[in-house]
């Protein structure tokens, strides 16, 4: 008999992760959606995205154990059902680039619609990402005014920030560094902690809760994924510096900055820039909300143009290897915005498709080990799409690297020289040795010039 029953409002990358997550550990789970389609899929046991060990772990649910794993399209249900409920709907960006709640506007009215015929202590957790002030101010007015239930007496509220990367979910949800817990009051917050201690086990050792208000576990996500996204950008920066003076290796430069321990090396590789669902989002969430209260962030402003000029750069570095790309093939090798996804959404691929494009370069082909289908979402025919690296290669002029997935990394000089027209390459993730590669065929990297 399992211990938990919690439901999951909302199936996207961190939802669906969470809730086979919870499912393989003996966690009754209901997960709640409003597409049909998507719901059957997940209780067929078919992962409706890619996301790297996802679908081997539903397999592996649906063979032993499918009634701890169930999606409906009721989440009033869903939540009538369990003794906690975790919001974990998208909060897109608007046009002005503010945060979009009404996901969650809609999802907090659905667990009032329930709490109302619900005499239980309930505990809601939001997990979505937030700006300050959304859990007490918004998601628990609304369930209070719908439900007519007292906080922190008949149903609990906290708000624990999620800290997954897209590529290795279901990793960081079953080993996470540390569970920040944001509490509306120390009842909620205990409930929240003991279920994790059932969920983790062991693995709390060395594995830090802490424990805080609302307003500030808010606060911690946005602080993550904004450090995060400003160590990019000022590798990058560096990058760029690199590419002044002869001789320079930027990945020298990051590994030597790297190795300091108040610094670490993560995140200091110099790239075409960051995307994903969360950081381009979440940097400008908290650059408009800060700016809302009378505070315009210079900081994330910087982060973000740089970012954004990486596309630029990248096709720059083409043109001066190869001259003017109009009327010649070009060749991208990898379309997702990381690898172990196919998620597309705010990829760099994007931004250099547009920048090339802009450029009067229109023969433009792509290759992705998993990002086919949803990157024909997002380009049409604006671009051709390959099945293999030797295809995406075929009569090309110029390849660029934008996706460092493994079978990439693999390639030898030789490989482009045997498949491409004429074999000029753009690194654009740092993935093969410079003096291997530039000593054999005509190539650039970002962050690195010869004399």
């Amino acid at each position: 008999m399992y211990r938990y029953s919690v439901s999951i409002l909302g199936t996207g990358y961190i939802g669906l992760c969470s809730a086979a997550c919870f499912a393989e550990k003996d966690i009754k789970v209901l997960a709640s959606t409003h597409n049909t389609k998507k719901a059957q899929m997940i209780n067929d046991g078919i992962a409706p995205f890619f996301e790297a060990n996802l679908q081997e772990m539903m397999d592996d649910i649906k063979k032993k154990k499918p009634e701890l794993l169930q999606c409906i399209t009721d989440p009033i249900k869903a939540v009538l059902n369990t003794d906690i409920s975790m919001i974990t709907q998208g909060t897109p960006m608007r046009e002005d680039k503010s945060i979009d709640l009404s996901y969650i506007e809609s999802t907090a009215r659905e667990i009032g619609e329930a709490l109302k015929h619900k005499d239980k202590y309930h505990l809601v957790v939001v997990r979505s990402t937030v700006v300050p002030g959304t859990t007490r101010n918004l998601v628990n007015k609304i369930i209070n005014d719908v439900s007519g239930k007292e906080p922190g007496k008949d149903y609990g509220l906290c708000m624990q920030p999620e800290f997954l990367a897209e590529g290795r979910s279901i990793e960081d949800t079953l080993h996470p560094d540390r569970i920040v817990i944001g509490e509306f009051d120390e009842k909620s917050g205990m409930m929240l902690q003991e279920f994790y201690e059932y969920f983790y086990g062991k693995h709390l050792k060395n594995c830090p809760i802490l424990r805080m208000n609302l307003e500030s576990a808010e606060l911690v996500k946005y602080g993550n994924n904004c450090l995060l996204s400003t160590k990019i950008s000022y590798a990058n920066e560096f990058a760029n510096f690199a590419e002044l003076v002869p001789n320079v290796d930027i990945v020298q430069v990051m590994k030597g900055v790297g190795l300091d321990y108040r610094i670490n090396h993560r995140f200091l590789g110099a790239g075409v820039g960051f995307g994903g669902s969360c950081f381009h989002k979440d940097v400008n969430a908290i650059k408009a909300w800060s700016k809302s209260q009378g505070y315009p962030s210079r900081l994330l402003e910087a982060v973000l143009g740089i970012n954004d000029d990486q596309a630029i750069h990248i096709v720059d570095i083409a043109e001066e290897l190869v001259g003017s790309l109009v009327g010649k093939k070009v060749s991208l090798l990898g379309l997702a915005f990381k690898p172990g996804t196919d998620d597309m959404r705010q990829a760099p691929s994007i931004r250099v498709v547009n920048e090339l494009k802009k450029r009067g370069i229109l023969d433009i082909i792509g290759f992705d080990p998993k990002a086919k289908e949803t990157a024909k979402e997002v380009f049409g025919e604006e671009i051709k799409y390959a099945d293999s690296i030797e295809e995406v290669l075929k009569e090309s002029e110029c390849a660029v690297i934008i996706t460092d997935w493994d079978e990439f990394k693999n390639l030898k000089p030789e490989d482009f020289k045997k498949h491409m027209k004429t074999p000029n390459l753009v690194d654009g993730r740092r993935i093969y040795d410079y003096q291997e590669f530039n000593n054999a065929l005509p190539f650039r990297a970002l962050g690195h010039i010869d004399l």
